[in-house]
């Protein structure tokens, strides 16, 4: 559907708000009057960057993607306070100002429990025509891959020619259907314009007051809503958010329910659009639905703890979300920005950086999966055979082999006298190099290496005791070990995914925990690492 000459990952249109929060004790039925609270870091009221657009763009960019925005703004002091605010997020700009408009107003009442009621001033975003979007920016649609709009304050006509545009460009469209039909239709156009956009939405947004509107019988049954709006509009896919619940995805290829992570709401207004600006970003890196679904969350819970829905800290935006979605039991946060950022680099780089971002995800996941008890075995076998005058031997074939000879270095270096033994020479005499007693920690990320895994069978009858390091542990070298050090990737990264990569980064990340746990319960010091490095920069620094 894309196509190569896209410099940006995503455009979008719709609402950019000045959103002045207000903080209350409760949120007020009619007829009541109540005193507001002074919201952190202002008075009464305090302004902040928001809209159901401007939002989800700003967390996709800053979670890696290259983002674009366009459309109506006014030249007040609310339209330079937001392009300020997309200048500092990065977020290319395409935005016709008109002097006669003023710029979107939102005032948000937010209640101690972080719930909000939001009363919206449209401005210039409620004055866009299709005859505009198709003049001034439809060269800027076709730049990008994805096109993301809404049903909340864009007029349905100017939302209808954006996604039109966008399909006959090839592109992705995503609809963010944030308000129920009937109040669409009430203040944005006609009810078939409405059926027209969610029809031409490839990934569909409902909050969960808009989808439950179209369908009460399945108001409590999130996926069943999933479903019933993706068969009623045929769209590749629908994303339902139901706040604590997490979200419902009806897709071709999967469907379930995603939980949402737990996070301490402080303001849940925006949540929804961290979520699709989430989503954009993990569909982007190639993320299946079910870790697509959580990350998104992850970017929902990161929002709802910080006052304002724009993610005004990138830094610490980032580190919520990746802390988030570690919890959720995601795949690495890296990977989730890997597409971005290979798609960025310049020709003859991307393979490299994905190679760089594909190792880190696999580092990240191999470190989630141990729960360092196999580590403590393998160091307790290590430890038994040097109390009784054993030694360690590090062996292994192919790329393996070299791990091997870095691992014995490394494990001497730090307390653990080693000495590599090769495999195939240990079938032709070198077997003599190992005693009954010795530990030989052998290395294949298959398990399935044929003379590896014969020398582990020969080691064990020759009365040494097997360490496997290895990437499948149900293979035949992981039966014939007495413990088992997994190191397993999923992929090994590069243009074939075949050379060792990912998994020579995992075996030697697993044989240097085992070194750094060694080191600890030997009580092993400075001065001891300085004794044996009596030269060199290490050597100095470990004497200083």
């Amino acid at each position: 559907m894309t196509e190569p000459s896209a410099d940006l990952d995503v455009v979008g249109i719709g609402s950019m708000a000045v959103d002045r929060v207000h903080r209350a004790p409760r949120i007020l039925e009619g007829g009541e009057k109540g005193v507001l609270r002074d919201v952190e870091g202002g008075g009464p009221v305090r302004s902040y960057v928001g809209g159901v657009v401007l939002n989800h763009l700003g967390w996709a960019a800053v979670l890696g993607l290259r983002t674009g925005i366009f459309g109506r703004q006014g030249d007040d002091e609310g339209g330079r306070f937001l392009r300020a605010a997309m200048q500092r997020a990065g977020i290319e700009m395409d935005i016709h100002i008109d002097p006669d408009a003023a710029s979107t107003v939102a005032e948000i009442f937010v209640d101690d429990s972080g719930e909000r009621s939001i009363y919206m001033a449209p401005g210039a975003t409620s004055a866009t025509t299709r005859e505009h979007v198709r003049k001034h920016h439809a060269p800027f649609i076709a730049r990008a891959r994805t096109l993301s709009t809404e049903v909340s304050q864009l007029p349905l006509e100017a939302t209808l020619e954006a996604l039109t545009i966008a399909r006959e460009a090839g592109r992705q469209t995503v609809v963010d259907f944030d308000v129920p039909a009937a109040d669409a239709i009430a203040t944005l156009g006609d009810e078939a314009s409405l059926i027209a956009v969610l029809e031409a939405a490839d990934i569909l947004k409902p909050a969960k007051i808009a989808g439950r509107a179209l369908f009460p019988e399945h108001a409590d049954d999130p996926l069943a809503l999933a479903r019933a709006i993706r068969s009623r509009f045929g769209n590749d896919a629908v994303v339902v958010t139901d706040g604590d619940g997490g979200c419902a995805i009806s897709a071709a290829d999967w469907e379930g329910q995603v939980p949402a992570a737990s996070a301490k709401c402080v303001d849940s207004t925006g949540a929804g659009d961290a979520f699709l600006g989430g989503l954009l970003v993990a569909r982007a890196s190639g993320l299946d639905w079910q870790d697509t679904g959580r990350f998104a969350n992850a970017c929902g819970a990161a929002c709802v703890e910080q006052m304002g829905a724009f993610p005004e800290d990138p830094l610490a935006a980032r580190a919520r979300v990746e802390a988030f979605y570690a919890g959720t039991g995601g795949a690495a946060f890296a990977l989730a920005q890997a597409t971005v950022a290979v798609d960025a680099a310049g020709e003859g780089a991307s393979a490299g950086l994905a190679v760089l971002y594909r190792t880190a995800h696999e580092l990240q996941s191999l470190a989630e999966r141990h729960d360092g008890e196999a580590l403590i075995a393998a160091a307790r076998i290590v430890e038994e055979s040097l109390a009784r005058g054993g030694r360690v031997h590090v062996t292994g074939l192919g790329k393996p082999e070299h791990v091997s000879r870095y691992a014995a270095s490394l494990l001497s270096s730090t307390g653990t006298p080693a000495t590599f033994l090769h495999t195939t020479e240990s079938t032709h005499g070198s077997l003599g190099q190992v005693v009954p007693g010795d530990v030989v920690i052998a290395i294949s990320n298959s398990g399935s290496t044929r003379e590896t895994v014969e020398l582990a069978h020969l080691l064990e009858a020759h009365g040494a005791q097997v360490i496997a390091v290895t990437g499948n542990p149900a293979s035949a070298l992981a039966s014939a070990a007495r413990v088992t050090l997994d190191a397993g990737v999923e992929s090994e990264g590069g243009p074939l995914d075949l050379a060792p990569r990912a998994s020579i980064a995992a075996e030697v990340a697993v044989l240097a925990a085992l070194s750094a746990l060694l080191e600890e319960r030997s009580g092993f010091s400075r001065e001891d690492y300085a004794a044996r490095h009596p030269a060199g920069a290490l050597g100095d620094k470990a004497r200083s």
